[in-house]
């Protein structure tokens, strides 16, 4: 199965750190591409300093392509009603308002059942070490070449 996260639209300066969170929880949770009608620099930055020390592939594309599996498309404002009327399913998490990210989050991990927790990133520099107290970060040392 192909998952991939559609992010409608970015308010410059306003959404960076929404936009940010939506490709990590992407990325963290499975998802194979992210695509984004708009993005700045910053955010491609940040998202391929994460893949440089996390690993990964840095998915993020502005181009949109058919996806004959899973697309998930969330909205920086209003979504337009189009984006309804050529949806398969509208998913709500809960009745309530809240985040986009953490129904991402919600959504993706009930998608694949938990199963995305043990993902194993290739190039990964850096791995969270789940631990009772604190927080454990092993760091991989890179070979030197001569």
């Amino acid at each position: 199965m192909s998952v991939a996260v559609l992010r409608l639209g970015h308010r410059l300066v306003r959404d960076d750190r929404t936009t940010t969170h939506v490709a990590l929880v992407s990325r963290a949770f499975g998802c194979k591409k992210i695509y984004m009608t708009q993005v700045d620099d910053s955010i491609l930055e940040t998202i391929g300093k994460v893949c440089d020390d996390w690993g990964g592939s840095k998915r993020i594309s502005l181009e949109f392509g058919e996806e004959k599996n899973i697309l998930i498309v969330i909205g920086a404002s209003k979504v337009p009603k189009e984006v309804y009327s050529i949806a398969d399913m509208n998913i709500a998490v809960g009745n309530q308002p809240h985040s986009e990210i953490a129904a991402l989050a919600i959504f993706l991990d009930r998608l694949y059942r938990g199963k995305e927790l043990g993902y194993s990133f290739q190039n990964a520099k850096m791995k969270i070490i789940p631990s009772s107290h604190g927080k454990r970060v092993k760091i991989r040392k890179l070979k030197k070449s001569s």
